[in-house]
C-alpha cells in the first residue's frame, strides 16, 4: 500500500465521558507526529478533534483543519492549524477531507462521526477507493458498530468480505500497524450485490 502521508481522522465533537478518549486521541496525535503524519480533521477546536489537532500542532506537526462555514460562524473553528479550508456544506467537507487523506482513523464520536465513518466504508466497498479504515475502540466504544456490521452480514445483506473493509484496534498504538496490514477491498463486497 502507499505510505500514509496524510490520515484524515473522524472524531467527536464533544470529549465524552471519562480519561480514555481523550488520552487516546492524544496519543495518536503524538504518533503521527513521530511519524511525520500530516492530520486531515474536522477543523474544530472542540471536542476530541481539538484534542487530537492540539497534541499534532504541540508536537511540530501539520494539521489541515476542514470546517463548514456554518460551523466556522458558530466559532468552533481552530484558527491555530497549519491550514484551514472552509467548505460551503457538510458534503464538501467531506470530500475535501477524503482528497487530502491517504488513510482514516475512527475515534469515538457521535452521529457526524458514524455518518463519516459509514460514508467512507460505504465509498471503499463501491470501490471508489481503497484507502485503509482504522477504527479505534477505546473503551469497546465501536464493539457495537462491528456487530451491527456483523449482523448485516448475517441478514444476508452484505458478503461477508464487509467485515474487512475497516480494522477494528484497542489503541492508538496499534494503528499504523493496522494501516499498514488493511486488505485491498476484495470484489465480492460490490458484485454479490449485483
Amino acid at each position: 500500500m502507499t505510505r500514509i502521508s496524510s490520515l484524515c481522522v473522524f472524531c467527536g465533537s464533544k470529549t465524552g465521558d471519562g480519561p480514555a478518549f481523550e488520552a487516546a486521541a492524544s496519543r495518536l496525535g503524538e504518533l503521527m507526529v513521530e511519524r511525520g503524519v500530516r492530520l486531515v480533521f474536522g477543523g474544530g477546536r472542540i471536542g476530541l478533534m481539538g484534542v487530537v489537532a492540539d497534541a499534532v500542532l504541540g508536537g511540530g506537526g501539520e494539521a489541515v483543519g476542514v470546517i463548514p462555514e456554518f460551523l466556522k460562524d458558530l466559532e468552533v473553528g481552530n484558527d491555530g492549524v497549519t491550514e484551514q479550508i472552509v467548505t460551503a456544506s457538510m458534503h464538501e467537507r467531506k470530500n475535501r477531507m477524503f482528497e487530502l487523506a491517504d488513510g482514516f482513523v475512527v475515534l469515538p464520536g457521535g452521529l457526524g462521526t458514524l455518518d463519516e465513518t459509514l460514508e467512507i466504508v460505504t465509498w471503499k466497498q463501491l470501490r471508489i477507493h481503497s484507502k485503509p479504515v482504522v477504527v479505534v475502540n477505546t473503551l469497546g466504544y465501536w464493539t457495537a458498530l462491528r456487530d451491527l456490521v456483523q449482523h448485516i452480514i448475517d441478514g444476508g445483506f452484505a458478503h461477508p468480505a464487509v467485515a474487512e473493509l475497516f480494522t477494528v484496534v484497542d489503541t492508538p498504538d496499534d494503528v499504523f500497524g493496522a494501516l499498514e496490514a488493511a486488505p485491498e477491498p476484495s470484489e465480492e463486497v460490490l458484485t454479490s450485490h449485483l
